[in-house]
């Protein structure tokens, strides 16, 4: 089955321009599956009619990524998506979040262990693959799994990630990269 027939209604969703710089963070009002275009409330002023875009839909169990052509009908706007784009992880194209989370949940052999407290993270970017966030310094390990919570447009969406790699050692944080699971 096409990722297009899928319901995206509600879903959180990232707009980008083309050359991937982050420009609004919103929900998507409705999704029309016979014409493959979503609505959402704003668009970025930085976009016009015609103009082609990146979107990043918040979905479950992983994201997807499509490009777009911006629409106008009445007071919404709306973007004629094309199909989505089905990468390796390794080149899946990343954009930039930069926006707080929290990790809560260990998982285990798909049993769910809430932490005492949960871990502060910032996210800096996020793919159809995974994501990459900052925490405390050694929080992680590589292969933890977990669940991370995101507030995005308002709205909540939590991912089961795995730590797949440790990087940029500091004396108070590190940064990780994951890949969803």
């Amino acid at each position: 089955m096409s990722v297009l027939n899928v319901d995206y209604t509600n879903s959180q969703i990232l707009i980008y321009d083309l050359d991937g710089n982050h420009l609004l963070d919103t929900k998507i009002t409705s999704y029309d599956k016979v014409s493959k275009q979503i609505e959402v409330a704003v668009m970025p002023r930085e976009l016009k009619v015609n103009d082609e875009c990146k979107l990043f839909i918040l979905t479950a169990p992983m994201p997807c990524e499509y490009q777009g052509k911006i629409k106008k009908v009445g007071g919404m706007f709306s973007i004629a998506m094309f199909q989505g784009q089905i990468k390796e992880n390794r080149i899946a194209a990343r954009y930039k979040v930069n926006t707080p989370a929290t990790i809560d949940t260990y998982v285990s052999k798909g049993q769910h262990y809430p932490l005492l407290s949960p871990i502060k993270v910032r996210l800096i970017n996020i793919s159809t693959s995974g994501v990459r966030f900052r925490a405390p310094f050694y929080s992680l390990t590589d292969g933890d799994t977990f669940r991370i919570n995101m507030n995005i447009s308002g709205g909540n969406k939590s991912l089961i990630a795995e730590g797949v790699n440790h990087l940029d050692n500091e004396p108070e944080h590190s940064d990780y990269g994951c890949r969803f699971v």
